[in-house]
């Protein structure tokens, strides 16, 4: 009786390096006009933009907001009126809008989070933050396991968290350190520096480098996020940004005034006019070119990349890795999604 001889099991099949021959072509294919084709399609379509703003009652929060996009974006809800009531606890306020510059429309989402910081006791005051963050990835992955779902799904996720740190000149508040720590796992956090022309130049100098070695200390990442570096010039670049930069120290005004002959905004002392978009007065200018010039698609990517994949996973995970279609259904039986 002969012996049976195994089959040899076949090779996982190695892909092959891409090998470079652009300098080789011979003639014009038109490779690039990719950048243009996105470009068009953008146009048509536009995309979603979710800036979250968080810090205690007082800090200029809808007044930065309102100057980074140059319109009234942002409702002012720092200074409460005697029959208001402070809320007892955090609340989240959503309002979109739609900018258009240059033929592109922003789809643009400010969630405002009203009475955070604002009680006597602050404990854990981060968690409907948390909750609403995590609330807006559910609300995706409902759409994306859905077997018939949108072409385009509706993206309420957050992009950017902008953290507003009352401009002390000392130290970190607890309650800064814990809303960080905690939040900086889920979300992109840039913190800033409120009404920084409160301080001198060598004070808010200080004081940045003071927050950097807290954050540092504390093991607390803003974006950009070191490990989430795509290559050396990425890594050249946001080494700057977090050895110098952050957190930025800014000024926000909606109103004009005139100096040396042309309309600023800025803000009036009685010292002068601060100008909210002069380097010399504040770093306003670097924030916004920051976070709209440079950095906009990046925080959308991460966003989906990094903080959204990391909450699907989870989910996947804690569903037993089901399917798509057997997912939805757990997820809604479940009371995770709504249906």
């Amino acid at each position: 009786m002969s012996e049976l001889v195994p089959e040899p099991r076949p090779k996982p099949a190695v892909p092959m390096k891409p090998v470079s021959i652009n300098s080789n072509l011979l003639g014009y294919i038109g490779i690039d006009t990719i950048i243009e084709q996105m470009r068009k399609k953008t146009m048509k379509t536009g995309f979603d933009f979710n800036i979250m703003v968080v810090g205690q009652s007082g800090l200029g929060k809808s007044t930065l907001v309102n100057t980074l996009f140059k319109s009234q974006v942002s409702r002012k809800a720092s200074s409460w009126n005697r029959e208001e009531k402070i809320p007892k606890t955090v609340e989240i306020k959503a309002i979109g809008h739609v900018i258009e510059e240059g033929g592109v429309k922003m789809k643009l989402t400010v969630i405002d989070t009203p009475g955070f910081g604002d009680q006597i006791n602050n404990e854990n005051c981060w968690e409907p933050i948390e909750k609403y963050i995590n609330e807006q990835y559910e609300k995706f992955l409902k759409e994306e396991v859905n077997i018939a779902r949108k072409k385009r799904i509706p993206d309420t996720r957050v992009h950017c968290c902008l953290y507003f740190i009352s401009p002390t000149g000392h130290s970190l508040r607890p309650l800064d350190l814990e809303f960080m720590k905690h939040l900086s796992k889920v979300v992109n956090i840039i913190p800033v520096i409120a009404k920084a022309d409160t301080m001198t130049l060598e004070e808010k100098s200080e004081f940045k480098q003071r927050v950097r070695k807290e954050l540092e200390v504390n093991g607390i990442e803003f974006y950009p996020q070191k490990e989430f570096d795509e290559d050396l010039e990425d890594k050249t670049e946001n080494d700057k940004i977090r050895q110098e930069s952050m957190p930025f120290a800014v000024v926000g005004s909606d109103k004009e005034y005139q100096v040396n002959g042309k309309r600023v905004l800025g803000r009036k002392t009685p010292w002068g006019i601060i100008e909210v978009e002069n380097l010399n007065h504040c770093e306003f200018a670097l924030l916004r070119d920051f976070v709209i010039r440079t950095h906009l698609q990046d925080l959308k990517e991460v966003t989906h990349n990094i903080h959204y994949e990391t909450y699907r996973a989870k989910r996947l995970n804690d569903n037993g890795g089901l399917p798509p279609n057997k997912l939805c259904t757990s997820l809604q039986r479940s009371g995770g999604l709504d249906t």
